[in-house]
């Protein structure tokens, strides 16, 4: 399949598809394809009162839905539609397998519904990072004067963006492992894989597997494959990817960059891939301080972004613009207040060790706020690699006994004030023993490492709780 020139090939009239799921994907996907004149029928493991009024908003529309039953395949359906949380072990693709019926993702069915002038799509994947970059990525394009979006598992529909009636030059798309899995036929402008660290091994299986469908986002690729020259599993990628001929392997350092590479030279941000004579020539594209924050593995996240801006021929003053212009989401790294002398940092979205590290990594000496829901990771590398930067540490959560073992192996002169409650207000009690172990000068970190869903919806309500105990601990002077 061609890169920016794709047309709607199938004829939509009378054929059988099933929706897999409802939801932010699945309820986009019946609709438009029901309006294609195809006969939808979406199913649904659940059956709560929930998904019962999304079924009779869409049985009003014509849509079949099948509540509590998404394992059995629908008569003569033709093709399956997948939102991304289902796992490719469910027992209706082990159908459809046997029926020889063809699974999309809802990434793949807006690639196939792309009109034959579509915009060409800047891709990012990861374990970490992938929303800010993308964000990134968005501001320099627009700081380019580019008609561009960010969209993709970021939260704007890639439906909504290819069929809408606003008009884009270039789409600045994040992809997850779950939607790469099931986009066999995607083909990128260019794309970068940011890091590769164990996560959702769950749905994948296995290391490898995961790794695998990180990997797809570079399948065709036409201009450029960003990896990270710190993390060799990227480049490895790059190597096993069949991409088109003429394409070219682009890396981002926090280092100096060598020839096809950008980097850090003296606090700045330096291109030595998209320059003339790049073996003796390098182009300043930013200053490390036009990053905010400029915690290392943000600057990671502008490199890669940098890069992929300049492989659609963005220029260098466009690249500092855009960087100057972002500010990242909160929960993301962000500071909420300095109380007599020590810093505050929620840092809510590092849900596994891999974000965790690199948020540790940013700051110095810390009182680590961590610990919530583990998913099956261990924690000893993370301490090893961290336990020089910590002053102290207060854990949090179901499975905070899993880190305080092995700060007791790693640090074991680190104090840990170890929480006994899984409480909405243990969050509070958190922040005034972290204030207790601080020291001016010192940063309070909130870096779970873990999920949050043993006390709090989401991690924003994690963010948010901590921020709300850092206010109430300022308005009281009491640290």
């Amino acid at each position: 399949m061609g890169i920016g020139k794709v047309t709607e090939q199938l004829d939509w009239n009378g054929k059988k598809v099933t929706v897999a799921g409802l939801g932010v994907s699945g309820i986009p996907a019946a609709r438009v394809l029901h309006a294609r004149g195809a006969l939808v029928t979406v199913v649904n493991d659940g059956d709560d009162e929930r998904s019962r009024a999304q079924a009779a908003e869409l049985e009003a529309e014509g849509i079949t839905v099948r509540l509590g039953d998404g394992a059995t395949l629908p008569a003569g359906t033709e093709l399956i539609v997948t939102t991304p949380g289902w796992r490719p072990d469910k027992p209706l693709f082990t159908a459809a397998a046997e029926a020889g019926v063809e699974i999309w993702g809802d990434v793949e069915l807006a690639w196939r519904l792309r009109g034959p002038d579509a915009a060409p799509w800047l891709a990012v994947t990861g374990t970490n990072g992938k929303t800010t970059t993308v964000r990134m990525l968005a501001s320099i394009l627009e700081a380019a004067g580019l008609r561009t979006a960010a969209v993709g598992n970021i939260g704007v529909s890639l439906l909504d963006a290819v069929l809408g009636e606003q008009e884009y030059d270039v789409l600045a798309v994040e992809l997850s492992s779950y939607q790469l899995h099931w986009a066999p036929s995607v083909r990128a402008h260019s794309a970068a894989v940011l890091n590769l660290a164990p996560d959702h091994l769950d749905w994948h299986g296995s290391m490898e597997a995961y790794a695998a469908d990180k990997g797809r986002i570079y399948e065709g690729n036409r201009i450029a494959c960003v990896y990270n020259v710190a993390d060799k599993a990227t480049e490895d990628l790059v190597v096993e990817a069949d991409v088109e001929e003429g394409c070219r392997a682009i890396g981002f350092t926090l280092g100096t960059p060598g020839p096809s590479q950008l980097g850090v030279v003296e606090g700045l941000l330096v291109d030595r891939a998209f320059v003339e004579n790049r073996q003796k020539n390098a182009q300043e594209l930013a200053e490390v301080a036009d990053v905010q924050p400029p915690a290392p593995h943000n600057i990671a996240n502008a490199l890669a972004a940098a890069a992929l801006a300049r492989a659609f021929g963005v220029d260098a003053k466009a690249v500092r613009d855009g960087l100057k212009a972002f500010r990242p989401d909160p929960h993301r790294i962000e500071l909420v207040e300095e109380v007599q002398g020590v810093t505050y940092v929620d840092d809510s979205k590092a849900t596994n060790t891999h974000a965790a590290e690199a948020s540790l990594a940013a700051y110095d000496p810390i009182v680590w706020i961590a610990g919530g829901l583990a998913k099956g990771a261990t924690f000893d590398e993370l301490v090893q690699r961290s336990a020089k930067r910590l002053r102290g540490a207060v854990l949090i959560g179901a499975d905070r006994a899993l880190i305080r073992e092995a700060l007791a192996r790693h640090a074991p002169e680190v104090p840990v004030v170890d929480l006994d409650r899984t409480d909405t207000g243990a969050m509070s009690e958190a922040v005034r023993e972290a204030a207790r172990l601080a020291q001016p000068g010192d940063t309070v970190l909130l870096a779970p490492a873990c999920a949050s869903m043993d006390m709090f919806t989401n991690y924003n309500k994690r963010g948010e709780a901590f921020a709300d105990a850092v206010r109430a601990l300022a308005a009281t002077g009491d640290a």
